[in-house]
């Protein structure tokens, strides 16, 4: 059974993720080691002490549901998912970023319901802005506090914004090839997700692989703000797979002018 998402329902995710983001600024200004997972990706303390939080809280919140993790998963813990409502959960994403000291990592948890993503929170700690989303709207709430509802935008005629990974980078040229392309930005994180939900941007085209956790908060805030994200050709695109790795995808607002 889905859990309730009222306002204070939400606020009390909100505050979750905003403690488990103090946490992680608190390692962010020390120096830390970096170790390197079996898949050959980075993982800090702050990952492990992010995570241990919002494992608590949620499991405070919504006993019920099961959570997927990117650490406890690493680590071989994989929960039964089979009823279709979950929580995916990565506490530090864009740790690569984290480590560079570059301000673009999150914190992200998302809701699941039978293979969508209904819910979400991106928290940018070390920039100071939140956004959330689902079946009331997409939100963003600045480094000042103030929060306002967020949509996607029509692309402006003189040609799209496309944001990129900055630390992952594949061909995605071959995919937008045939956009009127304006501006290319570079930046970390599902970050990217949240700036095609609140108009700064119109498309992300992703090849090189990403895990569903990476996704699924900005992709439930993108879907609120009125975007969409699907496989490369077309098709929908689902969580709770055997396979957690993703497939490659593209993200958009409204449709983008072609040249």
């Amino acid at each position: 059974m889905l859990p309730e998402l009222t306002n204070k329902s939400i606020q009390t995710l909100i505050l979750l993720a905003e403690t488990a983001g103090k946490e992680i600024l608190k390692i962010y200004h020390t120096t830390f080691e970096t170790r390197i997972k079996n898949d050959n990706s980075p993982v800090t303390i702050a990952d492990d002490v992010a995570e241990k939080i919002i494992l608590l809280g949620l499991s405070n919140f919504s006993p019920h549901l099961p959570v997927v993790s990117e650490e406890a998963y690493s680590k071989g813990h994989r929960p039964n998912i089979s009823k279709g409502i979950f929580w995916l959960v990565d506490a530090l994403d864009g740790t690569k970023e984290f480590i560079n000291k570059r301000d673009e990592f999150t914190v992200n948890i998302a809701l699941i319901n039978d293979k969508k993503p209904v819910f979400g929170i991106v928290y940018a700690p070390a920039l100071g802005i939140l956004y959330h989303g689902g079946e009331i709207g997409a939100f963003k709430r600045d480094a000042q506090g103030y929060e306002k509802k967020i949509y996607v935008r029509t692309p402006k005629k003189n040609g799209i914004t496309v944001v990129k990974s900055r630390s992952h980078r594949g061909n995605e040229d071959t995919i937008i090839k045939n956009y009127k392309i304006n501006n290319t930005i570079y930046t970390g994180s599902s970050i990217k997700l949240c700036m095609i939900a609140e108009g700064s941007a119109d498309l992300y085209p992703r090849i090189t692989p990403t895990s569903e956790w990476d996704i699924a908060a900005g992709h439930a805030i993108l879907i609120a703000a009125g975007g969409k994200l699907t496989q490369i050709d077309g098709t929908p695109f689902l969580y709770g797979k055997e396979n957690i790795i993703n497939p490659k995808f593209i993200a958009r607002g409204r449709e983008p002018i072609r040249s």
